[in-house]
């Protein structure tokens, strides 16, 4: 089994304001720069190879880790939300109300107007997963939330449409192992970057 080690972007000014990001991108916020330059990494991935997503934040993320030149990998761009980027999902739940609802009902195959689903980013993300086992060696991903949720809900067989088995927590790594086809089990969950 391969390791996989997930990393969601410090936090950004959108994240603050509880806006979709999507594909669009804000800079990390100044406290956040501070914590990630902070972070560690566990033991086991000091020599691991690096990929991360093209979106700035994710890009900041990775040189603030010491790893700016980590090669980009365009298939761990964030979900898509489509119209919905910038929005505020408690002011799209107040407007919509009972459409919302529904939508959110579909767990996997949830779509914002214009966006994609959890699902279609699954189908996305496999062949990276099956790179990273194909390559032998661990590796280090900085990422996006809807990243690490989808290989979370590939890993344990969640169908997004209710809470997830595991609260997955922001500033933390999640470990996932694939096996040789390049499917995800979870390892350790919410690792801790901030050395006690």
């Amino acid at each position: 089994m391969i390791p996989l080690l997930l990393i969601r972007h410090g936090r950004t000014l959108w994240n603050q304001a509880g806006r979709t990001q999507g594909r669009k991108d804000s800079p990390l916020t100044p406290e956040a720069r501070a914590e990630v330059a902070a972070w560690r990494l566990p033991s086991g991935y000091q020599t691991a190879a690096w990929i991360v997503s093209p979106l700035g934040r994710a890009r900041e993320t990775a040189g603030l880790l010491g790893h700016g030149d980590a090669p980009v990998e365009p298939r761990l761009t964030e979900m898509s939300w489509g119209d919905w980027e910038g929005q505020r999902l408690d002011d799209l739940r107040a407007e919509l109300g009972a459409d919302m609802a529904g939508l959110e009902s579909q767990g996997l195959d949830f779509r914002p107007p214009g966006g994609e689903s959890p699902r279609e980013l699954q189908q996305r993300l496999r062949p990276v997963l099956e790179e990273r086992a194909g390559a032998g060696r661990p590796t280090v991903a900085v990422a996006h939330k809807g990243v690490v949720r989808a290989i979370y809900a590939l890993a344990v067989g969640w169908d997004m449409k209710g809470p997830p088995p595991v609260k997955l927590r922001n500033g933390v790594a999640q470990e996932f192992l694939l096996d040789p086809g390049g499917r995800p089990s979870p390892g350790r969950l919410n690792i801790p970057l901030l050395e006690a």
